[in-house]
């Protein structure tokens, strides 16, 4: 109990994994996880750095933090009446490092220790332990951001925070010492130096031109006289955060005179490590304004062309430019002056302006690139436009560089912010399916998008068909035989899925799947993809952050990351990783393009068009903020002009989409056994089979019957095959790819404010279902089956049908027939029933008469095993199976060896 905890406080039990970030999940007393939005306020209820949590970061029902995050934040107990502690022991380890970290961080023996090369920050071996090094070295790389520093900059800093803290100086009791800047006198020059206030006071004293070589203690008014030796040790270390600053006297006042260029210099270069140490700066009022004055350029656009029928992206457009500075105008003959003479700063009627030289010089370099270099419309609009032609964070009324298009040029700019009226392209004939309208759409966007240079976001609802349409893409594009093959990045729970529709849409393109303890590495890996030229290449997000230097040696023809919300926490490795992948076409698919914070939005955009919204920095000045913290539609709506050309979503409830709908979409959702399954599985069929040799006819019968119960359940998960106790979800999920993918997409459907029906022959799925569900989205999930009163089960199906809980697993017999579910949208199906009318009548519990919207079945079939083998003669033979396959008796029948092949693991 700690020093604060009182009868009836609570306690959460903290579980900490630690990579690049610290994920943190709480846990109550009964060992249930709690969402962060329940106990994160307790951790973050004083804390100044992070506003109280506002600017937290969350991946599900992880918290994310900073090695630095997690110092300040457990170095002490954060909550007078809330209790965390580590759920394992290897958590309350991390804890108790948190508090040691922290000791150090206040320990000035520290900083001897503090090495920095390269930008690299070490502690040499003479200080702590190697674990303790390592924490303090990515907590100082933290600390250093969050003050907006970097590790070039740790030098200059080690003397202050030797003697200062971390922390900065604490104030003194009767005075303030800041440091000034004047402005110049009549040589030009400006005066920097020490400067007193009073706590209560404004104005600053200074000494007097003749006793500004006086020693400190006798220059001092008699009220400071007293702290004089105080004055002198902290002037010392403020003057330390300064590398403009030389040599000096340090027994009196500090004075510098200093010219514009060494006046430019400290502003850049000394005022942020002052600042960021709490250290008070003045300079001229003016001087703060100067800081915001640019040049602002608005550039009539016009094209040759007059109609909008013959205007195009590559249409060659001319310029009208016209030049102010704070309101004055100035003609092209100002502008190119100001240039020429490299000013600084300059009056502009009565007020004086600093004006960004290196800023003139690249608006020049704009001007002379778009004049000279007929810039078409997408140069302009998109890729070849520098930085400074985006508009700045903060400035929607007054951008830096505006354009005026004429109605031509609009007309096809609105074309592409609309998506209609694209260039169609004819669809692949080896394609083998139908696309239907709505596909064709995403389908000439992609080819679009592919031809003038854009990567894109396609964000289609769940079951729109993402898959098909990039599909149906990649055909195209590997029908002009490019150099490289193209690759896709997914979940390892949707890698069957990948390879299987590939397998049935696009027969003819040659597809390799890097994955795998097997898989070829190195060199390895480039020369067998020399040897087979795939057309497509398969992996997964941790194998591809694993490879990352084998897949970075390669300019792809394109890469498509599906569930792209996989790279949203940007300060993750494999986010990282991820990101810097070169492809001739970036491509991002996702059904839930925010699910948290804008963050998750500025990480998918960094992948397709790396810069478009700024960096991190700018991009939450500029969106993250007004849209986060004040709602601002103003912003909203900025951002929503600035994505809609590179993002195409379409939901379920698009008027123009429910026009051509199925009513029902069944899908097949492939799932690959883990080792741990394949193992079992093989050893169970190969123990089966040998049995079979020396039995009966009828005792082969029921060999066979017991063997496929089991690996139907080894299908699912070991656990149920093995009959073990449950464990928790996190030790759960990583053992059956199937499960933690239908408890993965059952999570999504309900953060979307769907609901769904999960259907399955075993009681005990259905627990381990409720268990993982509960565990991971906090959702309480009732489970009906033959056993429960009918009054329950009715009370469960209204409430269901109400909307008062999301999720519904339901005993495939006992939800088979007679229950009225048209509240699901998305039908799941854990495991195949032989018969198929029976999963059709599960599914009609939702696709029934007063069932309005879109229904979406899942079901899942594990690769390489009886339930794949028994769906494909399900699927060849549908006409015989409604008549004939009411069971698994007919598989009694087979001979040894037709059952040999049947069972026999095939991946």
């Amino acid at each position: 109990m700690n020093q604060f905890q009182t009868e009836g406080s609570r306690t959460y039990y903290l579980k900490i994994e630690q990579s690049d970030v610290f994920r943190l999940q709480a846990y109550n007393d009964s060992g249930n996880r709690i969402p962060p939005e329940i106990w994160s306020p307790f951790l973050f209820f004083a804390d100044k750095d992070s506003f109280f949590g506002m600017n937290v970061q969350t991946d599900g029902l992880d918290l994310l933090l900073t090695p630095a995050d997690f110092v300040r934040l457990f170095q002490q107990d954060p909550h007078h009446y809330v209790q965390f502690s580590g759920r394992r022991l290897q958590d309350e380890s991390w804890l108790k490092l948190a508090r040691r970290v922290a000791d150090s961080l206040n320990d000035s023996a520290l900083w001897q220790h503090v090495q920095v090369e390269d930008g690299v920050i070490s502690i040499d071996s003479a200080y702590g332990d190697a674990e303790i090094r390592s924490f303090l070295t990515d907590t100082i790389g933290h600390q250093l951001s969050q003050k907006g520093l970097t590790s070039a900059q740790l030098p200059y800093l080690l003397h202050f925070v030797e003697h200062a803290g971390w922390d900065g100086l604490e104030p003194a009791d009767d005075y303030v010492l800041a440091m000034q800047l004047t402005e110049p006198d009549d040589s030009g020059l400006w005066a920097f130096r020490t400067a007193l206030r009073t706590k209560r006071g404004s104005a600053y004293w200074t000494p007097s031109k003749r006793r500004e070589n006086e020693v400190i203690e006798k220059v001092l008014p008699e009220k400071w006289r007293a702290h004089a030796r105080d004055i002198q040790e902290r002037q010392s270390l403020i003057l330390s955060l300064c590398p403009s600053v030389d040599r000096y006297e340090a027994d009196q006042m500090y004075i510098a005179r200093w010219t514009d260029a060494e006046v430019l210099n400290f502003l850049r270069n000394d005022a942020d490590l002052l600042q960021a140490f709490g250290v008070e700066v003045s300079i001229p009022s003016w001087l703060q304004a100067v800081q915001e004055s640019k040049v602002r350029v608005k550039a009539n656009v016009t094209s040759p062309a007059k109609k909008a029928s013959v205007v195009g992206l590559d249409q060659i457009i001319s310029f009208d430019w016209k030049f102010s500075l704070n309101g004055v105008d100035l003609s092209m003959q100002d502008f190119e002056q100001l240039v020429t003479e490299n000013r600084e700063f300059i009056r502009v009627g009565n007020e004086w302006v600093r004006v960004d030289s290196n800023l003139l010089m690249q608006l020049r370099q704009m001007i002379e690139e778009a004049e000279d270099a007929d810039w078409t419309l997408k140069d302009m609009l998109f890729h070849n436009v520098p930085d400074v032609m985006l508009e700045e964070p903060g400035e929607e009324d007054d951008p830096l560089v505006e354009f005026h298009l004429n109605k031509s040029l609009k007309i096809l700019l609105d074309k592409l912010l609309d998506k209609r009226d694209l260039p169609e392209t004819p669809l692949p004939e080896n394609l083998k399916t139908e696309l239907r309208p709505y596909q064709k759409t995403g389908f000439d966007y992609l080819t679009f998008m592919r031809e003038e240079g854009f990567g894109l976001c396609l964000a289609d609802d769940m079951g729109l068909g993402k898959t098909v349409q990039l599909i149906a893409y990649l055909l195209h594009v590997h029908s002009e035989k490019p150099k490289q093959p193209s690759l896709i990045i997914c979940p390892t729970s949707v890698l069957g899925n990948w390879q299987k529709e590939l397998e049935r849409f696009a027969p003819d393109l040659k597809v390799a799947t890097h994955y795998g303890s097997n898989r070829p590495k190195g060199q390895a890996f480039l020369d067998s993809l020399a040897a087979d030229q795939p057309d497509v290449v398969l992996s997964t997000y941790g194998i591809a952050s694993s490879d990352s230097v084998e897949i970075q040696s390669i300019t792809w023809t394109s890469i498509t990351l599906d569930e792209a919300q996989n790279i949203k926490n940007m300060y993750t490795k494999q986010s990282r990783t991820i990101r810097k992948f070169k492809g001739q076409h970036h491509i991002a698919l996702t059904g839930t393009p925010i699910e948290n914070r804008l963050s998750e939005l500025w990480s998918i955009f960094d992948f397709i068009n790396k810069g478009y919204l700024y960096r991190i920095k700018q991009f939450q000045e500029a969106f993250m903020v007004p849209i986060e913290r004040d709602d601002s539609e103003q912003a909203k709506e900025k951002l929503r002009q600035r994505i809609q050309p590179f993002l195409l979503r379409r939901t379920k409830k698009d008027p123009e989409l429910q026009l051509n709908l199925p009513e029902k979409l069944e899908q097949l959702e492939y799932c690959p056994l883990t080792p741990e399954q394949a193992a079992l599985y093989e050893g169970l069929v190969q123990d089966t089979v040998q049995k079979m040799g020396t039995l009966t006819g009828f005792e082969k019968k029921g060999l066979v019957l017991k063997m496929l119960s089991k690996l139907k359940q080894l299908c699912n998960h070991p656990s149920l095959y093995l009959k073990e106790p449950y464990t928790t979800a996190d030790e759960l999920l990583p053992r059956s790819q199937k499960l933690e993918r239908i408890v993965t997409l059952a999570g999504e459907i309900a953060e979307r404010g769907e609901q769904c029906l999960i259907f399955t022959q075993y009681i005990g799925m259905g627990h381990l279902l409720q268990q993982a569900l509960n565990e991971l989205y906090g959702h309480e999930v009732p489970f009906l089956t033959g056993n429960m009163p009918k009054n329950q089960r009715d009370s469960l199906v209204a409430a269901f049908q109400n909307g008062e809980f999301p999720i519904f697993i339901l005993s495939l017999k006992a939800g088979g027939t007679g229950l009225n579910l048209t509240a699901a949208t998305h039908v799941l199906h854990a495991d195949r029933w032989w018969n198929p009318a029976v999963e059709n009548q599960a599914t009609d519990r939702a696709y029934r008469i007063g069932q309005t919207q879109f229904v979406h079945v899942h079901k899942f079939v594990t690769i390489g095993t009886i339930e794949e083998k028994i769906d494909s003669l399900l699927t060849q033979k549908q006409s015989m199976s409604d008549q004939f396959i009411q069971s698994s008796q007919w598989m009694t029948d087979l001979s040894d060896d037709e059952l040999k092949e049947l069972f026999t693991y095939s991946f």
